[in-house]
């Protein structure tokens, strides 16, 4: 899957098209996180400092699709990338099917950077329509691909804009680069042991990674609601834990897949509950294997993090995507918290660790040690398709190396 990239290209005095992922969380127009447009900013330096002009187009939020939408705009984000990048970045028009973008992109100097307004106030953006395709494509010399998190949608500015644009170079941003090496290209023959650490809500959301990674891993680690399917598949009493009825049938079946495959597929031995889905209420228990009734399973128990933290130590590659519990409450962080301290503890003894995007992501920077990840994802909901196995058209696309 390698792919050509953007430093193998010459930009001088080109119209450079680059799809980034500027979906940032905001508080009323204050941006949260800017770690997405930080991500960003090595392949936009790599253009406007080669003499390139780089024109931007991301979606933020989910817009109806219906035209300019004030709280779902781009200006936000245009503010703080004037900041990061030492120069003014504009958008050129509310509408960016506007006769007034070419204009704007005509008027560019070498260097500069216009950013467009956010791609989902036109409902044909996720409908991959050939028309505004074509209108994207003739602002640029050159597509890059810079928006890893967006690789698995089918989107204009995704799949209809490099069809689009014919010969002209189509290349991965530093970013996408990045995500694709970790995500295929060490997973494709990882070091051993090779742990997978799953969490999150629902067993349904990972089935397909756990069953594409059933063959590769030594270990798979089970934690968070989605435990619970499975231990209920096993007989277990899991009181009044969450557990998606219509999927332990299939839970059973990954727990006979297993035993019949060379990966120890690991499920908690504790755990700690309370009678209220609440950060401050409710009758908080440790329970040993069974929960009581009337108890939900809120996170990992203590000897369950000390295995799984056991596991992961003696680990040199390392996945992890989904949470262990309700980590965002203090009385259920703690099998999370120690789960990333031993995922960031291996990768200072010289493994090699991936966190998956979204939650996982956010617990990492939560709890510090986000910096001593060896790549954090940006993309949730992608990088768990690419874990899959998937293929992404967005990056099919692509010109080979």
């Amino acid at each position: 899957m390698a792919k050509q990239t953007i430093a193998n290209i010459d930009v001088a005095g080109k119209r450079v098209l680059i799809r980034v992922d500027f979906n940032v969380p905001l508080d009323g127009s204050t941006i949260t996180d800017d770690r997405r447009i930080q991500a960003a900013l090595p392949t936009i330096n790599s253009v406007i400092s080669r003499g390139g002009k780089a024109i931007l187009m991301s979606h933020l939020g989910r817009p109806a699709g219906k035209g300019y939408e004030a709280a779902y705009s781009m200006a936000p984000i245009a503010k703080r990338l004037s900041e990061l990048l030492n120069k003014e970045v504009n958008i050129p028009a509310e509408n960016c099917k506007s006769p007034a973008i070419k204009v704007a992109v005509d008027a560019m100097n070498d260097g500069d950077v216009i950013l467009l307004e956010n791609l989902r106030f036109h409902g044909c953006e996720k409908r991959n329509e050939s028309d505004f395709a074509n209108q994207l494509a003739d602002l640029g010399d050159i597509y890059v691909n810079d928006a890893f998190g967006t690789c698995h949608r089918n989107h204009t500015s995704m799949v209809g804009v490099p069809s689009a644009m014919g010969n002209k170079p189509k290349v991965a941003g530093f970013l996408v680069e990045k995500e694709i090496a970790y995500l295929t290209e060490t997973l494709a023959d990882p070091t051993r042991p090779f742990t997978v650490i799953l969490g999150g809500a629902k067993v349904s959301d990972k089935l397909p990674a756990i069953e594409h990674l059933l063959p590769k891993a030594d270990h798979i680690i089970v934690g968070g609601a989605m435990a619970y399917t499975f231990l209920q598949a096993l007989g277990h009493n899991v009181g009044t834990s969450i557990v998606e009825d219509d999927m332990v049938g299939e839970a059973k079946r990954i727990i006979e897949l297993a035993a019949e495959s060379k990966t120890d597929l690991h499920f908690p031995e504790d755990h700690i509950c309370s009678t209220i889905f609440a950060e401050k209420a409710g009758d908080i228990q440790v329970f040993d294997d069974q929960i009581d009734n009337g108890f939900m399973g809120l996170d990992i128990g203590p000897k369950t993090a000390a295995r799984y933290s056991q596991i992961i130590k003696a680990s040199k590659t390392i996945v992890w995507n989904g949470p262990m519990g309700v980590f965002e409450w203090k009385p259920f962080m703690m099998g999370t918290k120690l789960v990333a301290e031993a995922v960031a503890n291996a990768t200072d003894a010289g493994a090699t660790s991936i966190v998956g995007g979204g939650d996982s992501a956010a617990a990492a920077e939560i709890f510090g040690v986000a910096n001593r990840i060896s790549h954090v994802s940006t993309g949730g909901g992608a990088s768990l398709e690419m874990l899959e196995g998937k293929r992404f058209k967005a990056v099919d696309l692509l010109d080979d190396v």
